[in-house]
């Protein structure tokens, strides 16, 4: 596709600018959440996006399917949610036969629409979709089309009703992106852009083919020791048993897995590449550091009672 991983590189930094271009024509603000989204993506990851209602969740995920050339399929999870709602089941079809009959799962980009109001049992199918690939239905496996991401959203107020998701599913997920309330200006802008009779037409920048040999691309990319080793010293001092953690003896029960590891160094290696750089350095790892970390950490209640957030050990740490 390219002669060279460096002309692919300036090829992904100038698609990046046309793709943050092409969701401004849509999305106001939220630059952190595009970026985290389009990272994760890249990375052959996915995001759990965690906003109050209003906040253009959906709207921005459907826009980023649209400007990848994705198919985009929204899955609103109740807590009567079968896993064969999402999955798909076999039928009985006219020549007495079984047929299976795909469900939303099968496309590129899943909007799991307020994902902690389903049951474990339905969780746990979407867990397998994330983490193989695929899903197992009556013995058989279905593979699911590629590129594929799981773009899950979470309400953090009216949680009667919801069913906490584990940290054992939460660690699935590459990025935990906070969607914050927009500023002054910029809702004055949203409210002018979607109370015309304006529609913003959105072009195409980039294809699943391009996607797919730019997650390779990622992959390539080469990392130095000392930012390999700043990575993986971060989430061991996120650990209450590790040495030289004082910060989280006193106040993180439990700390980040080596997936966390993983995760810093692909995100940083991508950061590196959308800014220009062919190799990444401990900034590009900060600047990734905590979407993936918050949501591997937990505190204790020492740290509840004296009002620490996660986020503010998480920098102290760093």
């Amino acid at each position: 596709m390219f002669n060279s991983d460096v002309e692919a590189a300036g090829n992904l930094q100038a698609k990046y600018k046309e793709l943050k271009t092409e969701i401004g024509k849509v999305i106001v603000g939220q630059h952190e959440v595009i970026e985290g989204s389009i990272i994760a993506i890249l990375c052959n990851g996915h995001s759990l996006l965690v906003g109050v209602p209003g906040l253009a969740k959906t709207l921005l995920v459907n826009t980023i399917a649209k400007v990848l050339d994705l198919n985009f399929k929204r899955i609103q999870f109740t807590p009567d949610l079968m896993p064969s709602d999402i999955t798909g089941a076999e039928i009985l079809d006219e020549h007495r036969s079984f047929k299976f009959i795909q469900g939303p799962l099968f496309s590129n980009i899943i909007l799991a629409d307020e994902r902690n109001r389903t049951p474990p049992k339905t969780q746990a199918a979407l867990l397998e979709a994330m983490q193989e690939r695929h899903v197992t239905i009556g013995g058989q496996l279905h593979l699911l089309p590629s590129p594929f991401f799981v773009l899950a959203t979470q309400n953090p107020i009216e949680q009667e009703g919801t069913y906490p998701l584990p940290e054992a599913q939460l660690d699935r997920f590459m990025f935990n992106i906070w969607l914050d309330y927009p500023t002054f200006q910029e809702e004055l802008a949203v409210v002018k852009n979607t109370t015309s009779d304006s529609a913003s037409s959105l072009r195409k920048v980039m294809t699943g083919e391009e996607i797919l040999y730019f997650q390779q691309l990622v992959r390539r990319v080469p990392v130095p020791d000392n930012v390999m080793e700043y990575a993986v010293a971060l989430v061991h001092k996120t650990r209450p048993n590790a040495q030289g953690s004082e910060l989280a003896r006193n106040y993180i029960s439990w700390g980040a897995g080596p997936r966390a590891s993983q995760y810093l160094i692909l995100g940083a290696k991508c950061y590196a590449l959308l800014h220009g750089k062919y190799s990444p350095d401990i900034e590009d790892v900060k600047a990734v550091a905590l979407p993936i970390l918050r949501h591997r950490v937990v505190r204790n209640y020492k740290a509840e009672a004296e009002g620490l957030k996660i986020e503010e050990l998480i920098k102290r740490i760093m």
